[in-house]
């Protein structure tokens, strides 16, 4: 399927000589002496290899990032510690090339894509984290307290970095999730232990190179390679880790959630969705069916906010679904550093096989494939892009999430259910609503249980705007000022006068 496309001299240097664990700003092998392989998603072939970290490893690193915390960077002040900050972001934006090369080998997306949204956002947000650094202010407050009459008091309140930080990142944004986590974390003041997805670990080691030639001290970001199962879970689990930062399947939330409770260590999460992406008569309809396609088949369908329901006016029912089956025909499907690729392969056989079985319930259950439907012969775990009609509210491509370039388009007629519709779902991460009249939006925005409600747009990803989920697609939110609040604990100073 994938045309063999030679990759950078930078990359072939960095993918051909093992990578190591970064502990206590140390490059070293995993106590274990283990490794393992990470995969070209396009071709199946081996890219690197890695060293495995496991529990010993993150015993090591969880104790680095303490003596750090207690150390250098808790001394730092904030507007040192925000040019630290800043300064990662330049990097990033000095390696674009080389991490757009590294991002697409390693998780299978295209280069092109990579370049212009992945690399440019993550250095976005470590720049405008860099801004709050030396704006986590406290305020003051007049006490009243009615058993103490005529008592006077002075009054204020501390904001303090939250401690030592587990961070726990997905595969499908390998380096915009890691700056989604890592961006906040350093800005409060924290130290952070980072395990990045087995699949996808190389761009969060490229990164952490960067992070030391930006002037981050010893101890303060550690990235340990290794499994859900072990390394994931002792850090989760790891009773000197005061907070863990999740982003990843629900199943897998629960998990940490319930492991955290030993110490009680604070928890956010950024899980699945299913969100409902909903065209009215009255829309732009060329440009719905341009952002229904973009909303499910960007980044191959690999996006916990992917509008992967599609609910359309019954009039325009048959023109949206035959728009985006002639765009998701029309899709270049390839490897991601020939530059005419416009969609990648999947992740993994693990991602492969999940996402063809589901297409095989689908075929089960009565859907009907308008465009794609199957995988792609040959090399590498492509899958085609496709649109399934005949869905039903039951049907399992409509409740669970596909994760995939699989969209499920259902008309409706009955405008007063639409909420009902859009909301009976486990998830409430993200929606679309596709309108002329503003007021039906709005009003409409404010029933969808969701973090986020897209207007007229969709996959529009900003660092000033928060990003996270109602109901089972997690806890807390992830970037704007909103996101500080999951690193920092607030402490109130009382002084009687």
């Amino acid at each position: 399927m994938a045309v063999a496309v030679p990759m950078a001299e930078a990359t072939r240097r960095f993918t051909s000589e093992p990578r190591k664990l970064l502990i206590g700003g140390e490059w070293r092998a995993a106590l274990s002496g283990k490794t393992f392989e990470t995969y070209d998603p396009a071709t199946g072939a081996v890219l690197a290899t890695v060293a495995e970290g496991d529990a010993q490893d993150i015993d090591l690193a969880v104790a680095a990032a303490r003596r750090a915390l207690d150390g250098p960077w808790g001394r730092l002040n904030p507007s040192e510690r925000g040019r630290i900050v800043h300064r990662i972001g330049d990097l990033i934006m000095e390696h674009a090339d080389e991490l757009a090369e590294l991002e697409s080998l390693d998780n299978g997306k295209p280069k092109a894509v990579a370049a212009a949204a992945d690399i440019p956002l993550a250095a976005d947000l470590f720049w405008y984290m860099a801004g709050w650094a030396t704006k986590l202010n406290g305020g003051t407050i007049n006490p009243s307290v009615p058993y103490m009459p005529g008592a006077e008091f002075h009054a204020y309140t501390l904001r303090e970095p939250v401690g030592v930080v587990g961070q726990i990142i997905p595969w499908n944004f390998p380096l915009l999730m890691a700056a989604w986590k890592l961006g906040p974390a350093l800005t409060t003041g924290c130290t952070v232990v980072l395990k990045p997805a087995e699949q996808t670990p190389l761009s969060a080691l490229r990164l952490a190179e960067l992070m030391l030639e930006a002037g981050v001290p010893d101890g303060v970001v550690n990235v340990v390679p290794g499994y859900g199962e072990t390394a994931g879970a002792a850090l989760a689990a790891h009773p000197d880790v005061d907070k863990v930062a999740f982003t990843g399947s629900t199943e897998v939330g629960k998990l940490i959630a319930q492991t955290a409770t030993g110490n009680l260590k604070r928890v956010s999460l950024e899980l699945g969705g299913k969100s409902p992406n909903i065209v009215f008569s009255d829309a732009d309809v060329d440009a719905a069916i341009a952002g229904a396609a973009q909303g499910i088949f960007f980044n191959q369908g690999e996006v916990c906010s992917a509008g992967s329901r599609l609910y359309v006016q019954e009039d325009q029912f048959d023109r949206v679904v035959e728009g985006i089956s002639t765009a998701a025909s029309n899709i270049k499907v390839g490897h991601g550093l020939d530059p005419s690729t416009e969609m990648g392969p999947l992740v993994s056989q693990e991602q492969f096989d999940r996402v063809t079985r589901y297409l095989s319930i689908g075929e089960q259950e009565g859907n009907r494939a308008t465009a794609g439907g199957s995988a792609i012969e040959g090399d590498g775990w492509f899958v085609q892009p496709t649109v399934l009609v005949d869905a039903t509210a039951d049907h399992t491509i409509v409740r669970e999430e596909v994760f995939g370039p699989v969209i499920a388009a259902m008309p409706f007629s009955d405008v007063d259910d639409l909420a009902r519709q859009a909301n009976d779902s486990a998830y409430g991460l993200a929606a679309g609503v596709w309108t002329r009249d503003i007021s039906k939006a709005h009003l409409l925005a404010k029933k969808i249980k969701a973090g986020t409600v897209h207007i007229n747009s969709y996959h529009v990803f900003s660092a000033e705007l928060p990003f996270g989920g109602y109901k089972q697609s997690g806890w807390g939110r992830e970037m704007g000022e909103e996101v500080l609040n999951n690193y920092m604990e607030t402490k109130s100073v009382i002084v009687g006068l």
